[in-house]
């Protein structure tokens, strides 16, 4: 039996027709170029875990020319910016609170008197330890930046009293871990899995409801109606509201009861602030389901946002670790907001006066995303 040799004219018919319409298809035809720019980027700049300029606060109670050319050794480094300068010790628990600052640094009053007797004063760096990661690097980078401290003191007290280095003057500095003493990864990586979980979930759930509208022909028989655009959107969202709040109280409750990491501030305020964020995350897939065609644009532009929500929010790897302008990148996703939230009242226990900045951003985005959705459906047939 012969083989039915091919026909170049059906066959170049074919190739022309799927030419023209890749043409067409602006999306497929970006995503060779776009996407390895946006990965390559991502990675290669976000994903990064020596953690420097850690941002640091000091209370010099001492107020020397010694404690002074102590703090210069800390500045000196790469690891540790001073960025505030505190009167008392509650100012310095305050800003570790508020997540203003990582690490603090307190030099007794007595510094410079004990080293010129010849003594051992003693400082203080207290560690945020919500980041196990950051909280590493600050406590071994200071106590090592403390020894070499010490060691020139020993150098320079004995080429000026002539004495034997084990009779020296030296610095000690007890680092303190807050809120996460063992620096468990599991304290500050399930809290935020709730959240970027919850994010995906979210974003899934109503990236496709207008999008399966369109694909099944009934987005017409919706816009012939007299219901308005921001009716039709609050009716989409409503039932989706439920299913993604039940969801985060599903994964909060596994990571209470299940990993036993039971929230050390206000649950209520915890769960108020749940429902905030999952409403947030389904605009974004609302957002995204009016201005996508079909499904796998809309699967696309779920990609484009979530990839580099996990990897700039600080869900993973640290956002002092980034370049400023990376890091400012993050600052546009909503979980980056939320996982300050999440893991400010579990692992720190802080309140909402320690949150407002997060609280008022978190709100904003919201409030900007519905609008923005209400202004890109149009009740068209376009």
């Amino acid at each position: 039996m012969k083989r039915p040799r091919i026909n170049f004219r059906r066959f170049y018919a074919i190739l022309r027709k799927e030419i023209i319409q890749v043409k067409r298809d602006r999306i497929s035809l970006a995503i060779p170029i776009v996407m390895p720019i946006v990965l390559m980027l991502l990675f290669g700049y976000a994903v990064n875990t020596e953690v420097e300029h850690i941002k640091t606060a000091v209370f010099d109670m001492s107020a020397t020319q010694e404690s002074r050319e102590y703090i210069a050794s800390f500045k000196a480094s790469n690891f540790f910016d001073i960025v505030y300068y505190a009167d008392s010790g509650g100012e310095l628990t305050g800003l570790i609170e508020s997540g203003d600052i990582k690490a603090a640094l307190t030099i007794p009053p007595d510094f410079a008197r004990q080293i010129k007797a010849g003594r051992v004063p003693q400082c203080e760096l207290q560690i945020d330890g919500s980041d196990p990661t950051t909280a590493r690097t600050a406590m071994s980078s200071g106590l090592l930046i403390n020894e070499m401290v010490s060691l020139k003191l020993r150098e320079d007290f004995a080429g000026n009293a002539g004495a034997a280095l084990s009779a020296m003057p030296s610095v000690t500095l007890a680092a303190r871990v807050l809120y996460n003493p063992n620096l468990e990864s599991r304290r500050f990586t399930i809290p935020g899995l709730v959240a970027l979980i919850m994010q995906n979930i979210t974003v899934m759930l109503t990236a496709f409801s207008l999008v399966r509208e369109k694909e099944r022909g009934t987005i017409e028989q919706l816009i012939v109606t007299p219901i308005r655009s921001s009716e039709l959107i609050i009716g989409k969202l409503i039932p989706y509201i439920v299913i993604g709040y039940a969801g985060f109280l599903f994964s909060l409750g596994l990571c209470i009861f299940w990993f036993g990491i039971w929230p050390a501030g206000s649950l209520w305020l915890l769960l108020a602030l749940g429902a905030l964020f999952v409403i947030c995350s389904l605009m974004i897939g609302m957002l995204i389901s009016t201005v996508s065609k079909n499904q796998l644009q809309a699967m696309l532009a779920m990609i484009v946002i979530m990839l580099p929500s996990i990897l700039l929010s600080g869900f993973i790897f640290p956002r002092e670790a980034m370049p400023p302008v990376i890091a400012q990148l993050g600052l546009l996703f909503p979980i980056t907001y939320f996982l300050d939230i999440i893991r400010g009242i579990v692992l720190k226990g802080v309140g909402a006066d320690m949150m407002v900045d997060e609280i008022l951003l978190l709100t904003g985005i919201c409030a900007l995303l519905f609008s923005v959705t209400i202004v890109r459906f149009r009740k068209s047939f376009d």
